[in-house]
């Protein structure tokens, strides 16, 4: 008996966003009982299975600007460097990146002039790795550390494209580091038409061939761009968020290429690295020159604990006093949004003097409150990690209590150090982990950032003789 021969049907898959699709109702185009239709993309409008799923053509690329140069005749590691400020760190980075575009163009994607690359399917499991690979434009990883000046680094990339006569699209998880990157872009490419796309844009109709976008914009596009820059690749939403992953493929074009930008890159990427198989740079120092803040670790009494006792621990309180006295901003991250409340009134009682506040996801005068934290009118902010990235507030200490928490792994950890000493006026800001146990966790983000300095140091990348 060979058995039975049926198989469990598959659901479908949605071919705007790549996402299964389980919602089934009754229809009035198809007359269906039971029309599938997909909730993932359901703000882009209904994708009904009977339905047409339209999608415009792109005029192809522009021919490049006069002295732009070719592919075979540019020698990208010289002047496009030259006029962006770089550090030696960012640099060599910057240039390895560009002899990737430029080996890229020189040698385009087997098929891709016949235009028949498959569809990306990263969601398909029954493809094979190889295959699967085969059909994702070549890809090159940016791992800079916190603060490294990741911005600058891409701006003789997008210029490489741009002389080129691509289209370019620089996305980014989350709305307010579009809002944040967009001054800068426009300051760098004063002579090129930028849109910048988000939820409730009103440039969302215009032409341009330079985009700044959020990861969700990237569903609007197929076959859009030439280069396609994702940053904060780790970060939510676009992190463990197949339909991002999807939608990213599919706006780049067959012959296109992507460049990825991490702090702290997922464990997939660093395998395929170890493997030989993702061409990447390191950035292993900040561009002052000076090395990231190791964390000290104090072992203290949780937070709950710390309420229900209504005090705090000595040697957590000990170098919280030592960051008042010299002036610092001071972070202090926790784990619960309901915990902050009460911390911040139990912070207050210990530190009278000086401005504490507390935000959330939640607190609808987050942004206010980030706006004064910045210019020094709020002095310490309790908060989650939710400002675990894109803040930049110079001379600030970092507290994490509760470090040994599950939620804490080591990306976020070594995202929440990196918010200390970021600026070239105060390099060696305190960075301070505090929990009752110490964690595995804990220990790969000290010895993550301990790599970093070493690499830096080996390359002659810091300023300073020693390196914790």
């Amino acid at each position: 008996d060979p058995g039975p021969r049926w198989r469990r049907a598959r659901a479908p898959r949605c071919r705007r966003c790549g996402s299964e699709v389980h919602r089934r109702t009754p229809c009035g185009s198809c007359g269906s009982r039971g029309c599938a239709y997909c909730e993932a993309c359901l703000a882009l409008g209904r994708s009904r299975s009977c339905a047409l799923l339209l999608r415009g053509s792109n005029a192809g690329t522009v021919p490049p600007r006069a002295g732009g140069g070719t592919a075979a005749g540019l020698a990208p590691t010289g002047s496009l460097l030259d006029r962006w400020g770089l550090s030696p760190a960012q640099r060599s980075a910057a240039g390895q990146a560009l002899r990737f575009l430029a080996h890229a163009q020189e040698a385009p994607l087997p098929g891709a002039a016949r235009g028949n690359r498959a569809l990306p399917l990263p969601l398909r499991r029954s493809f094979s790795r190889q295959k699967e690979s085969s059909a994702r434009p070549p890809r090159f990883l940016l791992w800079a550390v916190t603060g490294a000046g990741k911005t600058e680094m891409i701006f003789p990339l997008l210029r490489y494209a741009l002389d080129q006569g691509g289209r370019v699209l620089v996305a980014t998880p989350r709305r307010d580091v579009v809002l944040e990157l967009a001054p800068r872009v426009a300051r760098a490419f004063p002579e090129e038409p930028m849109a910048v796309l988000y939820g409730g844009s009103p440039q969302r109709w215009e032409e341009a061939r330079l985009i700044l976008a959020t990861t969700h914009q990237l569903l609007r596009f197929h076959y859009a761009f030439d280069l396609v820059v994702i940053d904060e690749l780790d970060a939510f939403p676009y992190h463990n968020d197949p339909m991002l992953g999807f939608a990213a493929e599919a706006a780049c074009k067959p012959e296109g290429r992507f460049i990825f930008l991490s702090a702290t890159p997922p464990l997939r990427l660093q395998k395929e690295i170890r493997a030989g198989r993702l061409p990447h740079a390191k950035v292993p120092a900040r561009y002052h020159g000076s090395p990231l803040p190791v964390p000290d670790r104090i072992k203290a009494a949780s937070v709950e604990l710390c309420l229900r006792r209504h005090s705090l621990p000595p040697a957590l309180l000990r170098p919280l006093r030592q960051s008042v006295q010299r002036g610092a901003q001071i972070f202090i991250f926790v784990t619960r949004i309901r915990q902050i409340a009460a911390f911040t009134e139990l912070l207050r009682s210990y530190f009278p003097g000086i401005r504490i506040e507390g935000t959330s996801s939640t607190d609808p005068g987050r942004n206010e409150k980030v706006l004064a934290f910045r210019e020094g009118r709020i002095r310490m902010l309790i908060t989650t990690t939710i400002l675990e990235r894109g803040v930049t507030v110079p001379k600030s200490d970092v507290y994490i209590v509760d470090a040994d928490s599950a939620l804490f792994d080591e990306a976020s950890l070594v995202q929440m150090a990196g918010r200390s000493g970021r600026s070239k006026d105060d390099p060696n800001g305190k960075v301070v982990f505090a929990a009752p146990t110490w964690t595995r966790s804990q220990r790969d983000a000290i010895r993550q950032i301990r790599m970093m300095n070493a690499a830096a140091y080996k390359n002659g990348f810091l300023k300073v003789k020693e390196v914790q």
